[in-house]
């Protein structure tokens, strides 16, 4: 690689482009960590891009592939993932921001859309069906993606549920990871 980029200079890159089909800094992590704990998605980064892979930058796809390997080897090492917010969910005299515009609802969206980037994903397969729904489901809810389902919607509108979630998402990452990458 001729001119890499650091992850600042991608992060500007990922928050300043216009074209729809690159995600912001924030969203971009969330894919990052559903393709690092869930099953294979051999195509992510074609994924990440909706096919437009080629028209992304040479020295932007290094720096993603690093990044990501970034998030892989901090789960190897039993280390926790960073998450690229900080809503306050946990600190009960501070409001939490869970509006569409908020970071952890940003997240959550590239997390669901790694989740769902391919049709062939097994992230709810067989005898881990229940527990990945369980682990998932404040992505699911935050990102706001089936609030059509009347049970989600409700969720959605709870502050208090919402705190909980966001509070489980980082332990719920962990067991997700342990859950795809183990053989017990």
């Amino acid at each position: 690689m001729s001119n890499p980029i650091s992850l600042d200079e991608l992060a500007y890159f990922l928050d300043n482009s216009e074209e729809e089909y690159v995600l912001d800094y924030i969203a971009a992590h969330g894919f990052l960590t559903a393709t690092v704990i869930g099953p294979a998605l051999p195509n992510w980064i074609d994924a990440m891009f909706e096919g437009h892979v080629k028209d992304v930058p040479e020295n932007v796809i290094d720096c993603i592939h690093r990044w990501r390997n970034d998030i892989m080897n901090d789960l190897k090492n039993e280390m926790p993932i960073t998450l690229p917010f900080n809503e306050g969910a946990g600190d009960e005299d501070e409001a939490v921001d869970f509006s569409d515009e908020s970071d952890i609802v940003a997240w959550s969206i590239g997390f669901v859309d790694a989740m769902y980037g391919d049709e062939a994903s097994e992230w709810f397969e067989d005898e881990t069906e229940e527990d990945v729904a369980v682990l998932t489901l404040p992505m699911i809810v935050l990102s706001g993606i089936d609030n059509e389902d009347p049970e989600i919607a409700q969720m959605h509108e709870d502050q208090d549920k919402l705190a909980q979630m966001a509070n489980s998402i980082e332990g719920n990452l962990t067991e997700l990871f342990l859950l795809f990458h183990t053989n017990d």
